[in-house]
């Protein structure tokens, strides 16, 4: 799997197309989507529209909880599949641990081993599962996840589950992996901080003549995990790709992991599902 991909959340179907034919003519060989964004189709048109051969470029996409189970989570296989054009999945992973609905997720979990044994797809994994799901995920399964993915930058680097993913030969890989989501609260009142503004990242990326996007980019890749920043720009695209020619010091490391502040800004990965969270992913 290349370490750096090009997420597609929130990423508007007419607009995803054509920033996946850009980020593959840029370089990326490697594209994240779910069933619950709504574009796979565009992603595969994306692909297709780049000229870049379907046997260099790695998709990864995700299962909604609403498809979760055994022969639930097959038929997600074939819906996604058939959206993004291909007859084979780099990587399929369960999109929420749905804490509250533990039994299909082993459910789930155990189809992806199913179309992993049959060659369907190449690897499978998990999304937003804290350590505690992956153990009791552990206490059930066969094969060990290949990727966890969730969210990490900076302001929440997730130290615990990256030492927990990592004991198990799991990649951490990050969403949100810039921060661009979500502003963070500050210490005082209605204070607000965007982890692109932190003024430690900012120094670090002058000195490298680089942008703070690229520092943050650069602290994944150093540390071994992957990353997936999403953008329908195409400067920003190109931008996000070009982090290949120059290192952070250790010092420089430290001082971005010590920017963690311990508070998660997305969902809480513990959260209850609800009927209302369980929306139907379309067949077409």
């Amino acid at each position: 799997m290349p370490a750096l991909g090009l997420g597609v959340f929130q990423s508007a179907p007419e607009q995803t197309a054509a920033a996946v034919e850009t980020a593959l003519q840029v370089g990326y060989r490697h594209i994240d989507t779910a069933a619950a964004y709504g574009n796979e189709r565009q992603v595969g048109e994306g692909i297709r529209r780049s000229g870049i051969d379907r046997a260099d470029v790695f998709i990864e996409t995700k299962v909604w909880p609403s498809d979760y189970g055994y022969d639930e989570t097959l038929h997600a296989w074939e819906k996604s599949t058939r959206k993004l054009g291909v007859e084979q999945l780099d990587l399929l992973i369960l999109h929420q641990q749905a804490a509250n609905l533990f039994d299909r997720t082993i459910a789930a979990y155990r189809a992806l081993e199913t179309l992993l044994a049959d060659g369907r797809v190449r690897a499978i994994g998990v999304s937003n599962f804290t350590p505690a799901a992956i153990d009791r995920l552990m206490d059930a399964a066969t094969v060990v996840p290949a990727v966890n993915q969730i969210e990490l930058h900076p302001y929440h680097s997730q130290p615990a589950t990256q030492k927990a993913d990592a004991a198990l030969g799991i990649v951490t890989q990050a969403w949100s992996p810039i921060g661009g989501i979500t502003f963070y609260p500050g210490p005082w009142g209605d204070e607000r901080r965007n982890v692109m503004q932190d003024d430690t990242i900012a120094a670090i990326a002058a000195a490298h003549g680089k942008t703070p996007a690229q520092v943050m980019i650069r602290w994944h890749l150093q540390q071994g995990r992957s990353a997936i920043p999403k953008s329908t720009n195409p400067g920003r695209i190109a931008e996000n790709f070009d982090v290949f020619d120059f290192d952070l010091a250790s010092d420089e490391l430290a001082r971005i992991d010590a920017l963690d502040t311990g508070r998660e800004s997305g969902p809480d990965p513990d959260r209850v599902f609800g009927e209302q969270m369980l929306f139907p992913i379309p067949e077409d």
